[in-house]
């Protein structure tokens, strides 16, 4: 589904973010980045969303090569994909429903459609009661949650999460992890990339490991090891 293919990406003027990194991500699974800070996850995800360039190599997206599509075919991609962040990136002037409605506005959904989705995702991520609350008045992980619910909405193929609990307690940790195991369980690729080596080591779940920007480690049930 997802093809990294020898990608290296370099910031002027002589910094590696990336060197010769090569792997494959399947339907349906549900993958860790793993690394210390700098070590290239952030870089990896950007790069995948077309937000940046690899400096070398290709990545490619069922079968298609990203590099090859020109700035009109870029809204496609990326409603397929869909992104987390570990500052939420809400809009404070929009209720927990109109931040969610907010996507389908933009790709040019239906009024019927917005509600009826936006509805459905909210009882996923359990918001149904905050749907009028603004962000301001919602907790961390109530905040982190309706990030994913937006991210969840357009109903894209993957979820790529940046350091999604990098702002919450571990009680709220768990509850965005465990969110994230039930969206997987829907049928949707996870790409989560993480320092939380708690996190990892109780997903069990596929970790792929950077250090310097290289792929150092892959294992299809990994610990967190750096």
């Amino acid at each position: 589904m997802i093809k990294f293919q020898n990608i290296s990406k370099l910031y002027y003027p002589d910094t590696k973010a990336l060197e010769d990194v090569s792997f494959e991500i399947k339907p349906k699974e549900f993958s860790c980045i793993v690394g210390k800070s700098g070590a290239g996850k952030t870089t990896l995800l950007k790069l995948l969303l077309a937000e940046e360039k690899p400096s070398g190599g290709n990545i490619f997206f069922n079968n298609q090569d990203i590099q090859s599509l020109e700035g009109k075919d870029l809204p496609f991609l990326r409603r397929q994909l869909g992104a987390v962040f570990q500052d939420y990136k809400l809009l404070p002037s929009k209720t927990t429903y109109e931040n969610i409605a907010y996507v389908m506005e933009v790709i040019g959904a239906s009024d019927l459609e917005i509600q009826r989705d936006v509805r459905d995702v909210m009882e996923i991520v359990g918001l149904k009661e905050k749907a009028n609350n603004f962000p301001a008045q919602l907790s961390g992980g109530e905040k982190q949650r309706a990030a994913i619910a937006r991210a969840l909405v357009h109903r894209p193929e993957v979820i790529l999460a940046d350091e999604p609990t990098g702002n919450l307690d571990p009680y709220h940790t768990l509850d965005i992890i465990k969110l994230l195991l039930k969206i997987n369980d829907l049928g949707t690729t996870v790409i989560l990339a993480t320092h939380n080596k708690e996190v990892v080591d109780y997903l069990g779940k596929r970790v792929i490991t950077l250090r310097g920007g290289r792929l150092i480690r892959d294992e299809e049930k990994g610990k967190f090891i750096i």
